[in-house]
């Protein structure tokens, strides 16, 4: 197998099954703008495309892993009890109001720790990636290189992703995307310097968990979800 970015044949294998499933993700995209008068429309189109993708990719992914078990946000199955597909479709709001800021997070965990980690965002076409104990990277059609957390710990300098529901206090420039793999992946790339949410479905978190620690951050899911670059303390 001629390998497309530098990683293991799995790690390969479950991207090429993830530019699958973008492919007709961008067509639904593309249906999704024009349903903008209509958001109850676009809600059950994009719930509706969610579940294409957990159907898609399994064929797919079941060739990698063929006795893994599936854990979305939908969906639960059980495999071996060894092996398991971790996938959600994050940011599903942007998707709805036809904004490009979202993406898939897939992870294969064994034995309850994640191996391999994958947050493609489908419109940019760039992904960010990582396997255990092998660092974190990003990949696109113009650019693949290594990733690490940021440097920066002065909190007027930092910039913070927050998703929560209260009005707690805040420190740095605030930035509130609405897709929290994306999010977790660009703490990773160092183009947030932390993030701070309420708890999440594991699903949308497991792939960027890794990214986080594998690009040298720090990663805390308690009685909030909290990522930084280990420099920051909130």
């Amino acid at each position: 197998m001629e390998l497309l970015i530098k990683g293991s044949t799995e790690l390969n294998k479950m991207f090429m099954a993830l530019q699958r499933t973008a492919s007709g993700l961008r067509h639904d995209f593309g249906e999704v703008e024009n349903l903008q008068q209509s958001l109850h429309g676009a809600r059950d189109f994009v719930k509706k495309a969610s579940a294409r993708i957990e159907e898609s990719i399994l064929s797919d992914l079941l060739l990698v892993r063929p006795s893994a078990g599936l854990l979305t946000p939908n969906v639960s199955r059980e495999g071996d009890g060894r092996d398991e597909f971790v996938l959600s479709l994050s940011g599903a709001a942007n998707f709805v109001r036809a904004n490009s800021h979202f993406a898939i997070s897939l992870a294969l965990r064994s034995n309850d720790e994640t191996k391999i980690a994958l947050v493609y965002s489908p419109i940019d076409e760039r992904l960010y990636y990582a396997e255990a104990e092998r660092g974190a990277y990003i990949f696109s059609a113009y650019h693949s290189a290594r990733v690490k957390v940021s440097n920066l710990s002065d909190p007027s300098e930092v910039t913070v992703a927050y998703n929560v529901s209260d009005a707690r206090r805040t420190i740095g420039d605030v930035r509130c995307t609405g897709c929290p793999a994306l999010d977790l992946a660009w703490v990773a790339a160092g183009k947030f310097d932390a993030y701070v949410s309420d708890p999440l479905d594991f699903a949308e978190i497991a792939a960027g968990d890794l990214l986080v620690r594998e690009a040298g951050g720090k990663i805390s899911m308690g009685a909030d979800l909290i990522a930084t670059n280990g420099k920051i303390e909130l």
